[in-house]
């Protein structure tokens, strides 16, 4: 029998990987936690998240079940961030994670589009708001303060 070489990874291996990462860290979970859950040691889970090992079918579908998600999640195109953020990085913005965690504890789909239309909403008001005071200048500024 001919020496094999191990199947390396590729890059599906490595996006599945970050959006475990992604999604165990929306969920408040950590590293340990999601192993302990999967009956594997966190160095594991690390390697499931950096794509250095390969997920199988069925981990793959006790992860989903975990953090409550359908398989399909750890695939596709994942939505572009804004402004060229990636998703983990979103994370680390104050409030993120009380948003999301906030958002996930909703049980009425209805409530849930409702919130996603006013969050929406409120960011594009923002924008808005942001991109008239940056067209205004010191103008605009003098205007508003009667100066």
């Amino acid at each position: 029998m001919p020496n094999r070489k191990p199947k390396q990874t590729t890059e599906i291996d490595h996006g599945v990987g970050s959006r475990i990462a992604f999604l165990r860290a929306a969920n408040g979970l950590s590293q340990s936690a999601l192993a302990s859950a999967l009956g594997v040691s966190f160095q594991q889970v690390q390697k499931y998240e950096t794509g250095k090992n390969r997920v199988g079918a069925g981990r793959l579908q006790a992860i989903a079940d975990r953090l409550g998600v359908p398989v399909s999640s750890f695939f596709g195109e994942p939505e572009q961030p804004a402004e060229g953020e990636t998703g983990p990085a979103l994370l680390r913005i104050s409030g993120a994670v009380d948003l999301l965690r906030a958002y996930n504890s909703i049980a009425d789909e209805q409530i849930r589009r409702d919130v996603l239309a006013l969050v929406k909403s409120a960011a594009r008001i923002g924008q808005a708001a942001a991109g008239a005071s940056a067209e205004g200048g010191a103008d605009d500024a003098a205007t508003r303060t009667g100066f």
